[in-house]
């Protein structure tokens, strides 16, 4: 019997992938990736890029945006401060991106997070 040497599975799409297993997937994979946006680059000379910083628990992911996937989401790429990815892995001098095809706006999960915190807070007192 052959030993298995399959490649070492990661989270598909819906479910998200923690940025510091960006490196399992190989080159074109689909994936999602989530995390709090850091920043957002829409360089003069990109020609209508917009490069977006994620930070999970785990580490940070860089999403590029391309022009006609901005249009369909926009409000989110724009407004978003928890954002969910689904894309195509792309790796190019040594760098990974997440190539966008879905973006959207997660940012009511941190409202949630709050409001789950918030009785808490009432009961330690001030």
């Amino acid at each position: 019997m052959e030993p298995d040497i399959r490649p070492p599975a990661w989270p598909k799409p819906p479910d998200c992938l923690p940025h510091h297993l960006l490196h399992l997937p190989p080159e074109g994979a689909r994936v999602c990736v989530a995390g709090l946006v850091l920043v957002r680059q829409r360089p003069g000379t990109a020609k209508g890029v917009i490069f977006v910083t994620l930070e999970d628990e785990f580490g940070v992911a860089n999403v590029v945006v391309w022009q006609k996937i901005y249009q369909t989401f926009r409000r989110a790429v724009i407004a978003g401060r928890l954002l969910k990815v689904t894309g195509r892995i792309q790796r190019q001098s040594g760098v990974c991106h997440v190539v966008a095809e879905r973006v959207e706006d997660a940012s009511g999960l941190l409202d949630e997070l709050v409001r789950l915190h918030e009785p808490a807070r009432a009961a330690d007192g001030p």
